[in-house]
């Protein structure tokens, strides 16, 4: 029995017996037309509305055939695939139809029966089927899926132009999911690419996911294709695939799979999309931590072979009298032994060596328990070098190694120096001691604030009388201080809409959109106040402060630690660089630290224009 489909210049092979297991139960179901669609918006971000709709097959309702996994099983089973994915394509185009929707319609198929469908004899299938339903071409987006199973490269390339020339669209569905291809998408040029949801999903909260939506990103914009996030279900997530330049989303926060289709994006996801609040990224505590050896400078030494005698060390560093050690490495070039230069030429130098030693094999003198360090290394292995008691380094150098192999030599003060960049630099991204975002999060921030034109506020959060606590107590206790603060800032800022930064030592700054920003610092103070007071002994909460020595030695009482939040309030094109905030910030500080509440508010103005004095002062 074959199927009845209207697909006349697609009308697949009769289809394969039925297995022994198969009892035609899929081909009777198609066969009585009991098979539709549901649709599943997906959502412009950028205007809020309803762009498109997806169509997903089911089986009659409340039937054990309702699910499409169901269905899928039943298919391979039938041997009817083929024959399904067409019929599939059909009963979505003809009930598209019947809804007479202006919008553009995703549908599902395969790149085989793409394929089949297109390069039939018989003619133009999808124009004999778009023709029949009424659907216009230019609102069909053929979604290309199972991208593992495409067999012939060339000529999906060749269909792929068949059908932009016809008005259709091509979309590449799940990227990202272990089964597309950076080739697939080059091939055939999609218009749209749905990044697969595992990477939208819990996006606000993981800034791995977030980089990798970056480069896709990155990639979209070379070939001018149009991305679409799937999965979305968090309003957090939203926002921040909206932030970062997404123009197309769907998941069940926007909108759920219905019959009839949904034209209006649900309340919940209309609220966030219509919020004009930029969202906070997460961030990355530690990034391009691995390979930092790269990027130093390898001293290309020769090397020597375990067949080599000592007479032949002694030559080389004659040969090289700037070099400070030599490698021994055998015939695949993997290290073997270490020989330093000046523990060499001394025993080299005393009576009789070289006429005793002299043709004894090189590992006779080696270290053979070497310091080799990875190109790959990160920077806590490096450090790890740096704190062992195995401080052999510092004279000996240490071997660089490729995967393994040999590539040349390094010196103590090199790894020292390396370690001190990498660990300078990750401060500027993430703060050691609290892992809030550094100097460039913040500035990166403060910059996406001004370019949307969103209004905001920068308060500059310091510590009162902190030198003379860490001064009495030590370090120790002073950390134990700043995480205090980094945690009670973190506490009282919404994090979807407020980004918490460490400027560095005993200074925060927090970029505020939520709209009760001045009781947030309220609470700050009060705050940190209560359970600052913990970290002093019990005769200094007492008194109510110490005795320390200020700034210029003389020793003298200073209240407890409190803090003090300077306050910028930044309307739209008020600022136009993140220095010109963070510099009116500090100077709000300044009068914050005077003030009998520990909180100034200024409102920012532009860098010509003379700084006036404080124009609104907060409530006691």
């Amino acid at each position: 029995m074959l199927l009845p489909s209207p697909m006349a210049c697609a009308a697949p092979s009769p289809p394969p017996p039925l297995t022994a297991t198969g009892h035609g139960q899929l081909r009777q179901l198609m066969h009585d037309g009991a098979l539709h669609c549901v649709f599943q918006p997906i959502a412009d971000l950028n205007e809020g509305t309803v762009f498109a709709h997806e169509a997903l097959i089911r089986g009659p309702a409340g039937s054990p055939w309702q699910s499409p996994d169901t269905l899928l099983a039943l298919a391979d089973q039938e041997g009817l695939m083929m024959a399904f994915e067409l019929h599939c394509v059909e009963t979505a185009l003809a009930q598209w139809g019947h809804t007479h929707n202006p919008g553009r319609l995703f549908i599902n198929i395969s790149a085989d029966a793409l394929v089949h469908a297109c390069t039939q004899p018989q003619g133009n299938a999808f124009a004999d089927l778009l023709a029949r339903h009424h659907v216009k071409a230019r609102h069909v987006v053929l979604e290309l899926t199972e991208h593992e199973r495409v067999g012939d490269m060339a000529q999906l390339r060749e269909v792929a132009k068949t059908v932009h020339a016809m008005g259709l669209q091509l979309a590449l569905d799940d990227f990202g999911d272990g089964r597309s291809s950076l080739r697939l998408w080059s091939e055939i040029k999609p218009d749209f690419v749905k990044i697969d949801k595992y990477f939208a999903q819990g996006i606000s909260r993981a800034p791995d996911q977030l980089q990798v939506v970056r480069a896709v990103r990155e990639i979209a914009n070379v070939f001018g294709t149009a991305l679409l996030a799937e999965g979305i279900e968090t309003g957090d997530d939203l926002r921040v695939l909206r932030d970062m330049g997404l123009r197309y989303g769907q998941g069940y926060f926007l909108g759920r799979p219905q019959r009839p289709p949904q034209h209006q994006v649900l309340a919940q996801a209309a609220a966030v999309l219509a919020d004009c609040r930029v969202a906070v990224m997460p961030q990355l505590q530690h990034p391009a931590r691995p390979g930092i050896m790269r990027n130093m400078a390898v001293i290309a030494a020769p090397v020597l072979r375990p067949t080599d005698q000592l007479e032949d060390v002694a030559a080389e560093f004659q040969r090289h009298p700037d070099l400070h050690a030599l490698a021994v490495v055998d015939e695949h070039n993997h290290p073997l032994g270490l020989i330093n230069r000046q523990g060499f030429m001394n025993d080299y130098a005393r009576l009789y060596f070289r006429e005793i030693h002299g043709r004894k094999p090189v590992l006779h003198h080696a270290n053979l328990h070497p310091r080799i360090i990875e190109r790959d290394f990160d920077v806590e292995e490096l450090v790890g070098i740096l704190t062992s008691q195995d401080q052999r380094y510092l004279a000996d150098g240490f071997i660089v190694t490729d995967n393994g192999r040999y590539v040349g030599l390094g010196t103590g003060d090199q790894l020292v120096r390396s370690v001190t960049e990498a660990r300078i630099e990750a401060a500027r991204h993430a703060n050691p001691l609290t892992f809030l975002p550094g100097n460039i999060p913040i500035t990166q921030h403060i910059q996406r604030l001004l370019s949307t034109r969103s209004p905001f506020v920068a308060a500059y959060v310091d510590l009162n009388h902190f030198k003379p606590f860490n001064d009495l107590y030590g370090y120790w206790r002073g950390d134990e201080m700043i995480r205090l603060a980094a945690s009670v800032v973190t506490r009282h800022c919404a994090p979807q809409y407020d980004f918490v930064g460490h400027v560095g030592g005993d200074d925060f700054i927090v970029l505020f959109q939520s709209p009760d920003w001045h009781e947030r610092c309220r609470l700050i103070i009060d705050d940190f106040a209560l359970h600052a007071m913990g970290l002093f002994d019990e005769s200094a909460r007492l008194d109510g402060g110490i005795h320390a020595e200020d700034r210029h030695g003389v020793k003298r009482f200073f209240p407890c630690t409190t803090l003090a939040i300077g306050v910028v309030t930044v309307a739209p094109g008020q600022c136009q660089l993140a220095e010109d905030v963070a510099n009116q910030a500090a100077l709000a500080k300044h009068d914050a630290k005077l003030a009998p509440n520990g909180i100034s508010v200024r409102q920012a103005l532009p860098p010509a224009a003379p700084l006036a004095p404080l124009v609104v002062a907060s409530a006691a």
